[in-house]
Protein backbone atom coordinates (compact mmCIF):
# COMPACT_ATOMS: atom_id res chain seq x y z
CA UNK A 1 0.00 0.00 0.00
CA UNK A 2 1.24 3.48 -0.86
CA UNK A 3 2.90 5.31 2.05
CA UNK A 4 0.81 8.45 1.47
CA UNK A 5 -2.40 6.42 1.57
CA UNK A 6 -1.28 4.78 4.81
CA UNK A 7 -0.47 8.17 6.33
CA UNK A 8 -3.83 9.61 5.26
CA UNK A 9 -5.66 6.68 6.89
CA UNK A 10 -3.51 7.04 10.01
CA UNK A 11 -4.20 10.77 10.34
CA UNK A 12 -7.93 10.14 9.75
CA UNK A 13 -7.95 7.55 12.54
CA UNK A 14 -6.06 9.91 14.86
CA UNK A 15 -8.55 12.70 14.12
CA UNK A 16 -11.48 10.46 15.12
CA UNK A 17 -9.58 9.50 18.28
CA UNK A 18 -8.92 13.17 19.05
CA UNK A 19 -12.62 14.00 18.75
CA UNK A 20 -13.63 11.01 20.85
CA UNK A 21 -11.14 11.78 23.62
CA UNK A 22 -11.41 15.57 23.24
CA UNK A 23 -7.69 16.00 22.57
CA UNK A 24 -7.54 19.34 20.67
CA UNK A 25 -3.75 19.31 20.26
CA UNK A 26 -3.89 16.01 18.41
CA UNK A 27 -6.78 17.31 16.31
CA UNK A 28 -4.76 20.37 15.23
CA UNK A 29 -2.23 18.00 13.67
CA UNK A 30 -4.39 15.12 12.46
CA UNK A 31 -7.29 16.95 10.81
CA UNK A 32 -5.34 19.08 8.30
CA UNK A 33 -2.78 16.28 8.07
CA UNK A 34 -5.17 14.10 6.07
CA UNK A 35 -5.68 16.50 3.17
CA UNK A 36 -2.05 17.67 3.21
CA UNK A 37 -0.89 14.08 2.78
CA UNK A 38 -3.49 13.54 0.04
CA UNK A 39 -2.20 16.65 -1.73
CA UNK A 40 1.38 15.34 -1.58
CA UNK A 41 0.20 11.94 -2.86
CA UNK A 42 -1.60 13.57 -5.78
CA UNK A 43 1.35 15.85 -6.56
CA UNK A 44 3.99 13.12 -6.50
CA UNK A 45 1.84 10.59 -8.37
CA UNK A 46 0.32 12.52 -11.27
CA UNK A 47 1.64 16.06 -10.96
CA UNK A 48 -0.48 19.21 -10.95
CA UNK A 49 -1.60 19.88 -14.50
CA UNK A 50 -4.86 19.69 -16.38
CA UNK A 51 -7.64 18.10 -14.34
CA UNK A 52 -5.30 17.08 -11.50
CA UNK A 53 -4.44 20.74 -10.88
CA UNK A 54 -8.06 21.41 -9.95
CA UNK A 55 -8.19 18.46 -7.60
CA UNK A 56 -5.01 19.73 -5.96
CA UNK A 57 -6.58 23.16 -5.57
CA UNK A 58 -9.66 21.51 -4.10
CA UNK A 59 -7.50 19.82 -1.46
CA UNK A 60 -5.79 23.10 -0.55
CA UNK A 61 -9.17 24.81 -0.15
CA UNK A 62 -10.39 21.84 1.89
CA UNK A 63 -7.40 22.27 4.22
CA UNK A 64 -8.34 25.94 4.67
CA UNK A 65 -11.91 24.93 5.48
CA UNK A 66 -10.67 22.26 7.88
CA UNK A 67 -8.59 24.75 9.84
CA UNK A 68 -11.36 27.36 10.00
CA UNK A 69 -13.99 24.89 11.23
CA UNK A 70 -11.49 23.34 13.63
CA UNK A 71 -10.79 26.71 15.24
CA UNK A 72 -14.50 27.41 15.74
CA UNK A 73 -17.42 25.58 14.15
CA UNK A 74 -19.70 28.47 15.07
CA UNK A 75 -17.66 31.67 14.60
CA UNK A 76 -16.00 30.58 11.34
CA UNK A 77 -18.78 28.41 9.95
CA UNK A 78 -19.58 30.70 7.00
CA UNK A 79 -15.90 31.15 6.16
CA UNK A 80 -15.34 27.40 6.32
CA UNK A 81 -18.45 26.87 4.20
CA UNK A 82 -17.06 29.29 1.60
CA UNK A 83 -13.72 27.44 1.50
CA UNK A 84 -15.42 24.10 0.96
CA UNK A 85 -17.77 25.65 -1.60
CA UNK A 86 -14.74 26.72 -3.64
CA UNK A 87 -13.19 23.27 -3.11
CA UNK A 88 -16.28 21.64 -4.62
CA UNK A 89 -16.20 24.08 -7.53
CA UNK A 90 -12.59 23.02 -8.16
CA UNK A 91 -13.60 19.35 -8.07
CA UNK A 92 -16.47 20.03 -10.47
CA UNK A 93 -14.06 21.63 -12.93
CA UNK A 94 -11.63 18.74 -12.53
CA UNK A 95 -14.31 16.15 -13.21
CA UNK A 96 -15.48 18.02 -16.29
CA UNK A 97 -12.16 18.29 -18.12
CA UNK A 98 -12.95 17.60 -20.89
CA UNK A 99 -16.66 18.39 -20.88
CA UNK A 100 -18.71 15.17 -20.96
CA UNK A 101 -21.09 14.45 -23.78
CA UNK A 102 -24.84 14.75 -23.18
CA UNK A 103 -26.37 11.40 -22.24
CA UNK A 104 -29.59 9.89 -20.91
CA UNK A 105 -27.66 8.60 -17.90
CA UNK A 106 -26.74 12.17 -17.06
CA UNK A 107 -30.43 13.04 -16.80
CA UNK A 108 -31.14 9.95 -14.70
CA UNK A 109 -28.31 10.71 -12.27
CA UNK A 110 -29.32 14.38 -12.10
CA UNK A 111 -32.91 13.44 -11.18
CA UNK A 112 -31.68 10.97 -8.55
CA UNK A 113 -29.36 13.49 -6.91
CA UNK A 114 -31.92 16.30 -7.08
CA UNK A 115 -34.82 14.31 -5.61
CA UNK A 116 -32.68 12.74 -2.90
CA UNK A 117 -31.06 15.99 -1.86
CA UNK A 118 -34.17 18.17 -2.08
CA UNK A 119 -36.01 16.37 0.73
CA UNK A 120 -33.03 16.61 3.07
CA UNK A 121 -32.30 20.25 2.27
CA UNK A 122 -35.96 21.15 2.76
CA UNK A 123 -35.81 19.63 6.26
CA UNK A 124 -32.66 21.60 7.07
CA UNK A 125 -34.17 24.85 5.74
CA UNK A 126 -37.32 24.27 7.82
CA UNK A 127 -35.13 23.85 10.90
CA UNK A 128 -33.30 27.10 10.08
CA UNK A 129 -36.61 28.95 9.76
CA UNK A 130 -37.87 27.60 13.07
CA UNK A 131 -34.70 28.84 14.77
CA UNK A 132 -34.85 32.24 13.13
CA UNK A 133 -31.56 31.64 11.29
CA UNK A 134 -32.89 32.86 7.96
CA UNK A 135 -29.57 34.50 7.02
CA UNK A 136 -28.13 30.99 6.62
CA UNK A 137 -30.79 30.02 4.08
CA UNK A 138 -29.04 31.34 0.96
CA UNK A 139 -25.54 30.03 1.86
CA UNK A 140 -26.99 26.58 2.57
CA UNK A 141 -28.94 26.51 -0.71
CA UNK A 142 -25.91 27.63 -2.74
CA UNK A 143 -23.58 25.15 -1.03
CA UNK A 144 -26.09 22.29 -1.40
CA UNK A 145 -26.46 23.03 -5.10
CA UNK A 146 -22.71 23.02 -5.71
CA UNK A 147 -21.98 19.84 -3.75
CA UNK A 148 -24.86 18.14 -5.60
CA UNK A 149 -23.26 19.14 -8.90
CA UNK A 150 -19.95 17.77 -7.61
CA UNK A 151 -21.61 14.46 -6.74
CA UNK A 152 -23.35 14.33 -10.13
CA UNK A 153 -20.06 15.08 -11.93
CA UNK A 154 -18.35 12.23 -10.08
CA UNK A 155 -21.20 9.80 -10.74
CA UNK A 156 -21.03 10.59 -14.45
CA UNK A 157 -17.55 9.03 -14.53
CA UNK A 158 -19.30 5.65 -14.13
CA UNK A 159 -20.62 6.06 -17.67
CA UNK A 160 -17.50 7.70 -19.10
CA UNK A 161 -15.65 5.16 -21.26
CA UNK A 162 -12.46 7.21 -20.97
CA UNK A 163 -12.37 6.47 -17.24
CA UNK A 164 -11.05 3.25 -15.72
CA UNK A 165 -13.92 1.35 -14.05
CA UNK A 166 -12.19 1.07 -10.65
CA UNK A 167 -11.21 4.75 -10.70
CA UNK A 168 -14.79 5.73 -11.55
CA UNK A 169 -16.13 3.62 -8.67
CA UNK A 170 -13.68 5.24 -6.26
CA UNK A 171 -14.45 8.84 -7.20
CA UNK A 172 -18.21 8.32 -7.32
CA UNK A 173 -18.17 6.46 -4.01
CA UNK A 174 -15.89 9.07 -2.47
CA UNK A 175 -18.06 11.95 -3.65
CA UNK A 176 -21.14 10.23 -2.22
CA UNK A 177 -19.52 9.68 1.19
CA UNK A 178 -18.30 13.30 1.15
CA UNK A 179 -21.90 14.35 0.40
CA UNK A 180 -23.18 12.25 3.32
CA UNK A 181 -20.61 13.82 5.64
CA UNK A 182 -21.98 17.27 4.90
CA UNK A 183 -25.53 16.09 5.52
CA UNK A 184 -24.44 14.75 8.91
CA UNK A 185 -22.75 18.07 9.72
CA UNK A 186 -25.78 20.17 8.73
CA UNK A 187 -28.27 17.86 10.43
CA UNK A 188 -26.22 17.77 13.63
CA UNK A 189 -25.81 21.57 13.66
CA UNK A 190 -29.20 22.81 12.48
CA UNK A 191 -31.82 20.05 12.83
CA UNK A 192 -31.16 17.69 15.71
CA UNK A 193 -28.00 16.67 17.58
CA UNK A 194 -26.67 13.25 16.57
CA UNK A 195 -24.89 11.22 19.23
CA UNK A 196 -21.19 11.25 18.26
CA UNK A 197 -22.32 13.15 15.15
CA UNK A 198 -19.09 15.12 14.87
CA UNK A 199 -17.05 11.92 14.76
CA UNK A 200 -19.33 10.40 12.10
CA UNK A 201 -19.16 13.63 10.10
CA UNK A 202 -15.37 13.83 10.11
CA UNK A 203 -14.86 10.08 9.57
CA UNK A 204 -17.14 10.17 6.50
CA UNK A 205 -15.49 13.36 5.23
CA UNK A 206 -12.00 11.88 5.43
CA UNK A 207 -13.08 8.58 3.89
CA UNK A 208 -14.73 10.49 1.05
CA UNK A 209 -11.64 12.59 0.38
CA UNK A 210 -9.35 9.54 0.48
CA UNK A 211 -11.53 7.56 -1.94
CA UNK A 212 -11.96 10.52 -4.27
CA UNK A 213 -8.24 11.30 -4.55
CA UNK A 214 -7.34 7.62 -4.78
CA UNK A 215 -9.69 7.37 -7.76
CA UNK A 216 -8.22 10.46 -9.43
CA UNK A 217 -4.70 9.07 -9.02
CA UNK A 218 -5.80 5.65 -10.32
CA UNK A 219 -7.20 7.38 -13.40
CA UNK A 220 -4.37 9.75 -14.22
CA UNK A 221 -1.25 7.90 -13.03
CA UNK A 222 0.88 6.69 -15.96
Amino acid sequence: MNIFLLLAILFAALESLALWKNWPRLEYIAKPGVVIVLFLWLWTSVGLNGASLWFGLGLILSAVGDVLLMISLDRFFLFGLAAFLLAHVAYVIGFNIPLPEFSLWGIVFAVMVSLGGARIIRRILDALASRGQTRMRTPIIVYSTVISIMLLSAMMKLMDISWDANAALLVSGGAFVFYISDIILAWNKFVSPIQQGRIYNIAAYHLGQIMLIAGVIAQFAV
